[in-house]
């Protein structure tokens, strides 16, 4: 451990500097350095803050009591005017219609690839299908956001969380192109990507070390294994995270601990590097597999290819077809 260093290095003074480093931590897997150098949290809330705004616009411009046909039933939650819901027949989560959503930039395959609307795979991120869907992603953006921005601040945090919605948004595209996509899930999986890779890259600089690395897998797991249920786009989520996990190597490196107390040292005493050899060949393999993830996968989206032609199991990743519904639809 680091603090095992910093005792041979600096003698008691090192060994109780570790110590405070080690409480002022959070409960949690993921440590704060000090109180003096966390980050505000802003952009965070103010993502929230901007998918609820635009789920309201959303549902203004759906004004489900004058283009409803009533042929599905009627609208949900009338008193809200404008702003009330499609039949729960079209959308159970409380939502606009399907075509609102297409409309205002929805991602759909034909009409990134054939309608020169790349654009969708930005603007889908900020589309909700409901109320329901919205809660779930901005409650989880703020426990796992928040903590994150604490630590490394906004700009790294909104580059993962942009750059992994964009990734979740390519690989649905290459394999789910019969049906729209929404959501900021991608971007969601890319922010616990991170968190994961940041662990392993940092590994040497954290106490209980195997019990935040099973947490955090299980957790990841649990909300994969959610994927395989119909209508809820998988895709994206492992797009999205393995796009957040590569970008956690490139932008989340923390120094190690003897570096960062290299001041309190006395004269004479070894100074550690500021990050290990195994933190550089993350960050280069990383790098490459991004450039190479991205292109790649634009190369093929544009020239119209589908996924599943080269890869034939691939849709049980997102829909496991049961006795209890179907996954064509």
């Amino acid at each position: 451990m680091a603090s095992g260093d910093l005792e041979r290095g600096g003698g008691s003074n090192g060994k109780n500097r570790a110590n405070n480093y080690y409480q002022s931590a959070s409960t949690g897997p993921y440590y704060m350095e000090s109180a003096e150098k966390q980050w505000t949290s802003w952009l965070v809330p103010m993502f929230v803050v901007a998918n609820v705004a635009v789920f309201v616009v959303v549902m203004y411009i759906n004004n489900c009591p004058k283009n409803n046909l009533g042929i599905e039933g009627s609208c949900v939650a009338k008193f809200l005017g404008r702003l009330s819901f499609q039949p729960l027949k079209q959308n159970p989560l409380f939502g606009p219609s399907s075509n609102t959503l297409e409309k205002l930039g929805a991602l759909e395959w034909n009409k990134v690839v054939h309608g020169d609307q790349g654009w969708r795979l930005i603007t889908c991120i900020w589309l909700h299908a409901g109320v329901i869907h919205l809660l779930a992603n901005m409650l989880s953006l703020v426990f796992i956001g928040i903590r994150l921005e604490q630590q490394f601040g906004f700009v790294r945090v909104g580059l993962i969380y942009l750059l992994s919605g964009f990734g979740g948004s390519i690989l649905s595209s290459l394999f789910i192109q019969r049906n729209i996509s929404v959501g900021a899930s991608g971007a969601l999986f890319g922010l616990l990507g991170a968190m994961l890779s940041e662990l392993l890259t940092n590994w040497t600089i954290y106490t209980n070390k195997a019990a935040a690395l099973i947490t955090l897998v299980i957790i990841i797991a649990i909300n994969l294994a959610v994927g395989i249920l119909p209508h809820v786009d998988n895709f994206a989520h492992i797009g999205g995270f393995f796009a957040g996990f590569l970008l956690g190597f490139v932008l989340l490196l923390r120094p190690q601990f003897g570096w960062v107390e290299r001041q309190h040292l006395p004269a004479g005493a070894r100074v550690k590097s500021k990050h290990k050899a195994y933190q550089y060949v993350f960050w280069v393999l990383a790098v490459v597999l991004l450039i190479v993830g991205f292109t790649v996968g634009l190369v093929m989206l544009f020239r119209g290819e589908n996924g599943n032609d080269h890869c034939s199991w691939c849709h049980y990743l997102s829909c496991v077809p049961t006795s209890k519904w179907r996954c064509g639809n």
